[in-house]
């Protein structure tokens, strides 16, 4: 059974593919960049003398994803998990109303990625079995200023997966979501907080744990649950006052 990273070159997603690895489980790595994709690929076939394949894909062109998924199950047999690790949190210096950054945020967070999960899902009910994560964040939990775009879109992509899941349960296939606070990536790389920074490798392995488990939901790290718990439970005429 093998094992598919959708957004194979982010920190976590590398970390994911050798614990999984690790597990003796080939592993097929797809991402925007082809060629760092079978770097990654290969490092993984050389260092855990597992099977492994790699692909670009485009998360925006939803006609190609099961196309994907029928050449990863080709090449590395049935999917047993897949992992959704890709993000466009957009760019800073574009203005809010910018249209083409609304729509490119938007398309891969949320229409891209569930696009993703459901070409996965149709796959796995044909067998009553398989693992899909979801690496969300905890922005989706409540709109703010700073990031309003893509935490609405990692809302979406939050509430698809618990349908989902909802939907997949009876039919023998586990979705998780991972709800990620500050972890040290390239989306974070400088940013000036007060709230600890966690590793990509701890945030690996509290998913795969996660997964193993049959867990629903991961934030992680964990404290963040409690984080979003108050910063959801405070009333709308004060929280558009606050500065977050």
């Amino acid at each position: 059974m093998s094992v598919l990273i959708l957004g194979a070159t982010s920190p976590i997603a590398r970390q994911l593919g050798v614990r999984y690895a690790q597990l003796g489980q080939p592993v097929f790595c797809a991402a925007r960049d082809a060629q760092e994709a079978a770097a990654i690929a290969a490092d993984l076939r050389v260092r855990f003398q597992v099977q492994s394949g790699s692909a670009a894909f485009d998360a925006r062109d939803l006609d190609s994803h099961p196309g994907l998924i029928a050449q990863v199950e080709d090449a590395l047999g049935p999917l047993d998990v897949v992992v959704v690790a890709f993000g466009d949190m957009g760019d800073e210096d574009a203005a809010p109303d910018d249209p083409g950054q609304v729509r490119r945020v938007i398309e891969v967070n949320f229409s891209g990625a569930a696009s993703l999960c459901e070409a996965a899902a149709a796959r796995m009910t044909e067998r009553g079995a398989g693992h899909i994560i979801g690496i969300s964040s905890v922005a989706g939990d409540r709109g703010r200023q700073s990031n309003y775009l893509y935490g609405s879109a990692k809302g979406a992509f939050t509430l698809f997966l618990q349908g989902l899941r909802n939907r997949l349960h009876p039919l023998g296939v586990h979705v998780l979501t991972v709800k990620l606070g500050f972890v040290d990536t390239r989306m974070t790389f400088g940013m000036q907080t007060a709230i600890p920074i966690a590793s990509p490798e701890a945030a690996s392995a509290a998913i795969v744990a996660a997964q193993q488990k049959g867990t629903d939901v991961l934030y992680y790290p964990r404290f963040w649950e409690g984080i979003m718990g108050v910063i959801k439970a405070i009333p709308e005429g004060a929280f558009k006052r606050l500065k977050l």
